[in-house]
Order: structure tokens, then sequence, then C-alpha cells
């Protein structure tokens, strides 16, 4: 495995860390305010206009970089553990995967547990797609995305359009996701000492609170048991320091077991969601740069 490199990710992360320790048990408000420092990481994407959407009752920001093909769409579930995280946290991320695919994204405020405990988020994002629908948008021209929790939920909100036998999108994008409620994998201890934010505390605690009375197996919220046949093409990214790297690495092989493709990107030395450096780091760059060209050849430019 890689080890950490010093940068504004780990340094913020480390910070977090210290914080959360020192604080046990840090109080919800003051979690969800301190993860929101996360949006400053980003570089302000250029020629990106937003606007604020109400997609069936999901407040949403919508994303246009100059140039965009106006009938594509990605749907970003930020990330968060479904607890924290927001459209604002996230739209810079988002808007740098928009304009590497030439098209439009869309950035719901799904609700977030404990207060709305699953399956409340994927419900909301399964509304963003019926608004998609009513707008205009076809199935095929979209695609959902998301980092860590919202990884999740994107594999979910697939598997979910799939059992209600609607159209599904082009295809799935998962930065560092977040999908083994159990919190058995194996990097989880190998990488302990090099992943600067995610502990097994910390990952069991966010699951609890997501998962509220449905257990951690549970298909719906833990796509590692889910039927993954007949999904859209996956494109998975993860540092090799982080400690769920091994969530990418398992979703990526059930998907392939399940006659679905599936692209693995491990980038050496790096951080949970390090695509949150867009901008300003090279291996953030890289990566969004490539999921950008996988998703204009699933999204047929």
């Amino acid at each position: 495995m890689g080890t950490a490199q010093p940068n504004a990710l780990y340094d913020l992360y480390t910070q977090m860390g210290v914080r959360m320790a020192a604080e046990p048990p840090m109080d919800l408000p003051t979690m969800r305010d301190m993860l929101e420092g996360l949006a400053g990481l980003a570089a302000e994407p250029n020629d990106v206009t937003y606007a604020d959407v109400d997609a069936n009752g999901v407040h949403a920001i919508l994303i246009t970089p100059a140039g965009a093909r106006t009938d594509q769409m990605i749907v970003y579930a930020h990330g968060g553990g479904c607890v924290t995280g927001s459209s604002a946290s996230h739209r810079k991320l988002a808007a740098h995967l928009a304009k590497a695919a030439g098209t439009q994204a869309i950035v719901p405020d799904y609700r977030l547990a404990p207060e709305n405990p699953f399956p409340a988020q994927i419900e909301d994002l399964i509304t963003v797609h019926h608004w998609l629908r009513d707008q205009g948008y076809a199935p095929e021209a979209t695609a959902v995305a998301g980092d860590s929790a919202g990884g999740n939920l994107s594999i979910s909100t697939a598997v979910r359009l799939r059992e209600l036998g609607e159209p599904l999108p082009a295809a799935i994008v998962a930065f560092s996701p977040w999908l083994d409620m159990e919190v058995t994998g194996d990097t989880m201890k190998t990488n302990a000492d090099t992943d600067a934010l995610i502990s097994p505390e910390v990952s069991g605690m966010m699951a609890s609170m997501y998962l509220g009375e449905t257990e951690p197996t549970n298909a719906s919220a833990n796509p590692l048991y889910a039927d993954l046949t007949g999904l859209p093409s996956l494109f998975a990214a993860a540092g090799d320091s982080e400690t769920l790297l091994d969530n990418a690495q398992r979703i990526v092989e059930r998907a392939r077991e399940a006659g679905v493709e599936a692209t693995l990107e491990e980038s050496p030395g790096q951080q949970h969601v390090y695509p949150f450096m867009a901008g300003r780091s090279k291996e953030a760059d890289e990566t969004i740069s490539n999921a950008g060209k996988w998703l204009k050849a699933k999204l047929g430019h």
C-alpha cells in the first residue's frame, strides 16, 4: 500500500480526526459544520454557472459548464456518511467532473440521517431521477456519480431503479465509495496508519446513524450484498492509503462477476475522496479527467 502524502486534504483530515477524538461524542451540528470545510479544498472551476432548482420537492444545485451538452446530466450524490455534507460542500467537485465530461450535473440535498435514516436518501435521489424524466432528460443521457456515501447511494439508486422496473442511467462513477456497513474490510486494518480520517470507529458511527434499525447486511443499504446484474457500467476510484480502498476493489470485483463492465483506478498515496483537491492536485485532476473521458464515451459524446 502507499503512504499518505502531506497535502491540504491530509492536513484537514488530521485536524478533523484530532477534533473528533478530543470531543467525544461530537455533537451533530458541530460535525456538520466541520465537514462543510471540505468545500474549500477544490479550486473554483472556471466558466461554470450554478442555479438552485426544486426537483419535485428536493432542493438541488444545477451545474452548467460553458459549452456543455444540456441534454445530458450527471446526478451527483454528495458524501458525508449520509449524515453530513450538502450540495454546497460538493458543488465544486461535481462541477469539475461535469466539465471533464462535457455535460451538466445536479447535486441534490437529499435528507440526512439520523433525523431521516435509510432509505430516505435513496428515495430523494429516485425523486430527482423522476424530475429529470419530467424535464425531458432520457435515462441513457444521464449518469449517477458520488463520493464516499454518495458512491454507495449512486449504486443503490441504480439498483432501486432496476427493482422498480424503470430505465437505468448510462453509467455509475464512485469516488472512494463507502459500502461496507459492517466495517469488516481488510484495508480498514491494513491502512489504519495511513488514512487520516476514516477509522473503524468513525465508519461504524456513521453507519449506525445512517442505518437506524436496518441491518448492515441489507442489500439496499450495503451494495456489497446487492445483486448487480444488469447495472450500468461502473467507474470506481480510490486512494491506496485509505481504509475504504477494499470497498472499491470489492464492488468492482462483484460487478465483473455479475457481468457488469467495471473499471478501478487506484491512486498511490492518496486519501479518502482525493478528488476533493480538484484543480489543486495532479492526482485529483488525473482521476477526474479519466472519469470524465469515460463518462463521455458512456453518454455517447
